[in-house]
């Protein structure tokens, strides 16, 4: 199948609290690499997958639950690293279900090996399924996921 005849997908990217500080926040945890570092790997690989991304970051939970809102009829799935909200937030979980998008939900660290409060997401339950623990990779590896999870619903 011919790269014009697959429809160019639309993804959201949300980034969550305290991650407009990476790079300078704890790199034993969460490495070197910028946020905008990522946005660009998530835009070069969007362009290789056919699929356009728009990224956002917000630390306020009502600004990311808006954007999930706002994603219904513009965007056809959405990538998400709730950072500290995924442990504590009822409401972006009620709103990524109320959309139905497919969802991949990322973190650069592997929540599971570290304290105990962070081995609970509220969002796995809703969304497509979940990677963590690659760093930036965790993104692209997201990304791919999500891109071949809607290619394959849509047929194409």
């Amino acid at each position: 199948m011919s790269g014009d005849s697959r429809k160019r997908l639309s993804i959201l990217v949300l980034h969550g609290p305290n991650l407009n500080l990476l790079g300078q926040r704890e790199p034993g945890i969460y490495g070197s690499v910028t946020l905008d570092e990522i946005n660009y790997l998530l835009e070069q690989e969007g362009q290789r997958l056919e699929a356009s991304v728009t990224a956002l970051q917000s630390n306020h939970e009502g600004i990311l639950v808006d954007r999930i809102h706002e994603a219904l009829g513009h965007h056809d799935g959405i990538l998400i690293n709730a950072a500290a909200y995924t442990h504590t937030s009822v409401a972006i979980r009620d709103a990524i279900a109320a959309v139905a998008l497919p969802t991949v939900e990322v973190h650069l660290s592997n929540i599971y090996q570290r304290e105990a409060f962070r081995h609970h997401s509220f969002m796995a339950p809703v969304v497509v399924g979940q990677i963590s623990g690659f760093g930036a990779n965790s993104y692209r590896l997201g990304l791919q996921a999500l891109v071949l999870t809607l290619r394959k619903s849509i047929g194409n």
